[in-house]
């Protein structure tokens, strides 16, 4: 179709590449959204649910841990838990988005925009 136009033939192609990209990166995102992953503290007494995205969806306590005495300590296992979660979705957004990177035939550690 582009033959004879030098290389406007590969901007071409480059730039349906882009487009395609630029949609699997939109999937990606909205696949990330879905997917959960879980967060714990405490040896699981708090555990904290959040999207791959990080956004916090559930946080779940053992009734054991209440205990007024302890109030700071099941803040701090609260905290953890869902920093925990949060670490969790971080390190699944970016397998997500290396098996897309390899699926694209992107160089390995190649770093997208996100």
């Amino acid at each position: 179709m582009l033959k004879g136009l030098g290389g406007l033939g590969d901007m071409a192609k480059l730039m349906k590449q882009a487009q395609e990209m630029q949609t699997k990166m939109a999937e990606m995102q909205d696949a990330l959204a879905t997917m959960t992953v879980t967060g714990e503290s405490g040896a699981g007494l708090v555990k904290a649910t959040a999207t791959a995205k990080g956004e916090l969806t559930g946080l779940d306590i053992d009734p054991s841990i209440f205990n007024q005495d302890d109030k700071e300590v099941v803040e701090d296992l609260i905290l953890a838990a869902i920093k925990d979660a949060q670490s969790r979705a971080q390190e699944k957004s970016q397998q997500e988005l290396a098996k897309l990177s390899e699926e694209m035939g992107l160089p390995a550690g190649m770093k997208l925009p996100f």
